[in-house]
C-alpha cells in the first residue's frame, strides 16, 4: 500500500476513535439529563420531637404527639408509647400534611407523621409518647401521594377489623400506616401495619414491589359500635416513571410474648445492598402473617406499643439520624397469650 492509503487509512481509524469517544460522552450526558431509575439515589432521615409524657390522662384517652420533616417527605413513620399500666396502646402512626389531622385519600406530599397512644382502661398513671417520621429524597420520587381505605368495626369482642389501601398503577408503595377509632370501647386498639398484597396478604422477605398497605386494629374485652379501622398507603406521585425502581421487603418474625405483662421485639435486618430504609411496619398477631391469613393474637388484651426506625439492638433513631432497621414491641397486657408472634417489616429502596 502505498502512502497515500496509508494516510486515509489513519484518517479513517482516527475519526472512528473519535466518533466513539463522542457517544460514550453523550450516553454519560443523556444518563445525567434524563432522570433514568437506574441513577436514582435515596436518602432518608429521621424527625422526631422526642417523647411527650402525658399524667393521669384518664381511661380511652387518645394521646397525641406528630413528627414533621423541616426537608424531603414523609415516605414512612412510626411510634413508641411506654406507661405505667398494661392499658397503654398504640393507636395511630399515620401520615399528615399538617401535623394535626390525618392525611385525606388523594393528598399529596405529606411531611408529617402523626404518632397517637392510647390509655386504654386505665389511665392513672404517666404514659410517654414517641413520634417518628421518615423524612425522605430520590432523585426520581419528587412527589408522593396518599390512599386511604376504611372499614367500620372491629365491633365485638376479641374481634378484629382489616382494611387495605392499594397504591394506583405505574407508581410505588413507599410506605404506610394504621388508625384505630375507638367510640365508646376503650379497648380497642391497633395491632398490624404492614406492605401488602391488594388482598391483604403480608409481603414476604426480599419479596419486591408490594403494591398496598394492610392495617388490623382488635376489640379486647368490651363491645361497642362506631369504632373504624384505617389503612394509609404512601405511594410515588402520579406520572413519575418509576419502572426501574425496586422497593425491597425486609421482614422478621419472633415468637411471643406469651406470659402476661409481657413483650417481645422484633427487629428487620439492615437493608444492605437493597438500598436505605424508608418505612416500616409491624403486628402482633396468632402466626407468622407472610406464611398464611392474618389471625387473631392469644389473648384480647395484645396491643403494639412500638412500630418504629432503630438500630440492631431495637433502640429507636434519634432526631436528624439516618436509620437502616425497623422494630415492633408486642405487648400481651394482663394475661397470657399462648401462640403469639410479633413481626417487623421494612422497605428499602436504592
Amino acid at each position: 500500500m502505498d502512502r497515500a492509503g496509508n494516510e486515509t487509512m489513519e484518517r479513517d481509524t482516527g475519526m472512528r476513535k473519535r466518533n466513539v469517544v463522542k457517544a460514550a460522552i453523550a450516553g454519560a450526558a443523556l444518563a445525567l439529563v434524563i432522570p433514568g431509575i437506574a441513577y436514582a439515589t435515596t436518602t432518608a432521615t429521621v424527625s422526631t420531637p422526642g417523647a411527650t409524657t402525658f399524667t393521669a390522662p384518664g381511661a380511652g384517652v387518645l394521646l397525641k404527639t406528630d413528627a414533621h420533616c423541616s426537608s424531603g417527605l414523609a415516605s414512612g413513620g412510626g411510634v413508641l408509647v411506654t406507661g405505667a399500666d398494661n392499658g397503654i396502646d398504640v393507636m395511630e402512626s399515620t401520615p399528615s400534611t399538617n401535623g394535626t389531622s390525618e392525611a385525606s385519600n388523594g393528598a399529596t406530599d405529606a411531611t408529617y407523621w402523626l404518632g397517637y397512644g392510647g390509655s386504654g382502661g386505665q389511665g392513672t398513671g404517666t404514659y410517654t409518647v414517641d413520634p417518628f417520621a421518615v423524612c425522605f429524597t430520590n432523585s426520581t420520587i419528587n412527589h408522593t401521594q396518599v390512599v386511604v381505605s376504611s372499614t367500620s368495626g372491629p365491633t365485638g369482642t376479641n374481634s378484629t377489623a382489616s382494611t387495605t389501601a392499594t397504591c394506583p398503577a405505574n407508581t410505588r408503595l413507599l410506605g404506610g400506616g394504621v388508625a384505630s377509632t375507638l367510640a365508646s370501647n376503650k379497648s380497642v386498639k391497633a395491632i398490624a401495619s404492614y406492605p401488602s398484597t391488594s388482598s391483604g396478604a403480608a409481603a414476604a422477605d426480599g419479596s419486591t414491589n408490594p403494591t398496598s398497605w394492610t392495617a388490623v386494629a382488635l376489640n379486647g374485652g368490651g363491645t361497642g359500635t362506631g369504632n373504624t379501622t384505617t389503612a394509609y398507603a404512601v405511594c410515588s406521585g402520579s406520572g413519575i416513571n418509576v419502572s426501574g425502581l425496586t422497593v425491597t421487603v425486609k421482614h422478621t418474625n419472633v415468637a411471643g410474648p406469651t406470659s402476661a405483662s409481657s413483650s417481645a421485639t422484633a427487629t428487620t435486618a439492615a437493608c444492605g445492598t437493597a438500598g436505605n430504609l424508608i418505612s416500616g411496619g409491624g403486628s402482633i398477631s396468632g402466626s407468622d402473617p407472610t406464611k398464611g391469613s392474618f389471625t387473631k393474637p392469644g389473648s384480647q388484651g395484645d396491643h403494639l406499643t412500638g412500630i418504629y426506625p432503630s438500630n440492631s439492638s431495637g433502640t429507636a433513631t434519634g432526631n436528624g439520624n439516618s436509620t437502616d432497621r425497623w422494630s415492633t414491641i408486642g405487648h400481651t397486657g394482663g394475661m397470657s397469650s399462648p401462640n403469639t408472634d410479633t413481626d417487623v417489616w421494612g422497605l428499602c429502596l436504592p
